[in-house]
């Protein structure tokens, strides 16, 4: 058995729900999340939930950190076993000194029982019995049960649980009372029935300051709300649904016509991804501002008209949400598998703008700004995400104001044409390898030109001319190069006296600061570089340059920007190190910290030995 608890533990904590798919935890997993987000501690949470609709496991897990630390921790403190099916796994999955809460109904294997966690078993099917007369009910108020048992095992403050309550069925408010039944039921069932035997508790801080909760997909969706967006097609996909379906309830709300009630938008569910960019390019061509959201199949479909999208030059805005592959792979489990496929998708010699969110803020910034880039360039742009970032929430400032108008990129009207006298749709005339555009309906004889996916010259003529072509090709690539001094420019933090480099992306970013405190334990000072964008600015070479062992950690099998680093800056390819893990899970501060030492001791080893 353990032993009376001799310390405390205050905010810092993982905790993890263990229930099933479509059993209405949600609701009350939110309630747990918002109410520490409330009082004030740093959290974060993340749903690991399957690919069907309804029947199989599915875990929640609340990181609770007052350091800040969001990311997932492997290590898990505080089980609530709502799951018979996997109890026995889960029941291992928690670190010795832990909690478990579990049914006390359930008959446990001896071999199951530890005695190293403190054990807090709950009637939860039999209390939800006694005070819900309906049957269907019961499933649902279940869950809030253990809400209240783990508001009173931690002590979360009551008011702030019941703020917490009301803002989660906010437009329900009929169902409140009864769920705030249900979680007085079990914060009076430990009062009078359970001693407190674990170490873990919560107190009020004031860390979170005016900071929101959201998830990357809304914050991406908000963001192309202010870029401008008016044109929406996609299909649906996990992990990307959410994003189109929030840009709807956007433009629904801020794009009517305040006069008449009319849409200013336009939004298709298409038959399948191709018909969705299609229908995207068909729209950036005409000048509309339009985007479609999708993960990884999606992606593969849209080869051939992002191939016509970067040959002909049109503005598209694609967002892919990543999940595991090949084919259906996992889909509802996380990764960072697209980068190379996304940055030379289409057949032939391509080279895609590609940005990369760490966060939420950067989600709706890169959202809107994704846009102007593509408009600025007249190319597709793409903005990678993935599931752990766009489907879970997470904490951030309230997001800024876009900070300059829309940029149009080169757009003529007639009376430009009129003015220069002449207009040739593909020549370089300011020497950034972006011609000037049109919009149909522009009106002067002049302004029309061919649309070609073939061989075309500066008039927009057909060529087959293989000096056509060439020049052509080159051009597209200087565009490349113009690139690189519009996208957003990577995020540098050094230790003194670093004596290694990190180099990661995206949703890794959220367990960087961990790792390298973990690494700073250790006596490995790092400096580190993410990356927010391809191509890649002046800066990642300097980053690359300045160190001789560089640790590129990403969540794909092959390192794949690992390998991007490599083809860009050949030179210097003996510098870059990997770190990858692909599991499907989100990765987790002590992974990359663990391989980074592991490697550096195998360098130091080598260097003995010569």
């Amino acid at each position: 058995m353990i032993e009376a608890v001799r310390r405390t533990v205050v905010n810092d904590m993982t905790i993890q729900v263990a229930t099933v798919n479509g059993s209405g935890s949600q609701s009350a997993n939110n309630i747990l999340l918002k109410s520490f987000f409330r009082m004030g501690i740093p959290v974060g949470g993340k749903n690991l939930f399957p690919s069907n609709i309804q029947g199989l496991p599915t875990w929640y897990t609340i990181r609770v950190n007052h350091r800040g630390y969001v990311g997932r921790k492997a290590q898990l403190d505080f089980l609530v076993a709502m799951n018979p099916n996997t109890a026995k796994e889960d029941y291992h999955q928690v670190v010795p000194g832990g909690v478990i809460i579990c049914d006390s109904e359930w008959t446990i294997d001896p071999a199951d029982r530890r005695d190293d966690v403190a054990w807090y078993p709950v009637p939860f099917a039999q209390l939800c019995k006694d005070n819900v007369e309906n049957a269907k009910l019961r499933r649902l108020l279940t869950n809030m049960i253990y809400v209240g048992v783990v508001a009173e095992l931690l002590g979360i403050d009551n008011e702030i649980l019941d703020a917490a309550l009301r803002d989660q069925f906010a437009s329900k408010a009929k169902v409140v009372e009864s769920n705030r039944k249900m979680i007085e039921l079990g914060k009076d069932f430990v009062r009078k029935n359970l001693a407190k035997k674990d170490p873990f508790r919560v107190e009020k801080m004031n860390a979170n300051g005016n900071k929101i909760l959201i998830d990357g997909n809304s914050a991406s969706a908000l963001g192309c709300v202010f870029g401008g967006c008016t044109v929406v097609a996609w299909y649906p996909i996990t992990p990307s649904s959410s994003l189109p379906e929030s840009v709807i309830d956007f433009l629904n709300q801020h794009r009517k016509d305040e006069a008449t009630g009319k849409n200013r938008f336009a939004v298709v569910q298409a038959e399948d991804e191709i018909a969705a960019l299609g229908m995207v390019i068909g729209a950036g061509w005409a000048g509309a501002r339009a985007m479609t959201s999708t993960s990884g199949p999606g992606i593969s479909l849209m080869s051939e008209f992002v191939g016509l999208g970067y040959f002909a030059e049109i503005p598209a805005v694609i967002f892919d949400v990543q999940r595991v592959g090949p084919s259906t792979g996992l889909p509802t489990r996380t990764a960072q598998g697209d980068v190379l496929k996304v940055v030379t998708l289409s057949h032939g010699d391509t080279k895609h703008v590609a940005l990369f969110p760490g966060s939420v803020q950067e989600c709706f910034e890169m959202g809107w700004r994704a846009f102007d880039l593509a408009d600025r360039l007249q190319t597709p742009v793409f903005v990678l995400t993935d599931l752990d970032l766009g489907m879970n929430n997470w904490m951030a400032d309230p997001f800024e104001y876009p900070d300059k108008p829309l940029d149009r990129g080169k757009v003529l009207d007639a009376d430009a044409i009129k003015r220069l006298g002449k207009f040739e749709r593909y020549r370089d005339v300011d020497g950034d390898a972006v011609g000037w555009r049109t919009l149909p309906g522009t009106r002067h004889p002049a302004a029309a030109y061919f649309t070609r996916g073939s061989g075309h010259n500066e008039k927009a003529l057909y060529t087959e001319r293989g000096d056509d072509y060439v020049h052509l090709m080159d051009r597209l690539a200087r565009k490349h190069q113009t690139a690189a001094q519009l996208v957003p420019a990577p995020v540098e933090s050094s230790d003194s006296g670093a004596q290694i480099g990190v180099i990661a992306y995206g949703s890794t970013d959220s367990p960087m600061a961990e790792c390298r405190d973990q690494l700073r334990e250790k006596g490995i000072r790092s400096s580190y570089l993410r990356i927010r964008a391809f191509p890649f600015t002046r800066a990642v070479r300097a980053f690359i340059e300045k160190f001789e062992r560089i640790y590129v950690i990403e969540q794909n099998r092959d390192g794949q920007m690992l390998a991007l680093l490599r083809i860009e800056y050949p030179e210097l390819a003996t510098r870059l190190r990997s770190v990858r893990h692909y599991d499907g899970l989100p990765i987790d501060a002590r992974f990359m910290s663990d391989h980074v030492i592991e490697q550096e001791h195998s360098s130091k080893k080598e260097l003995i030995h010569g």
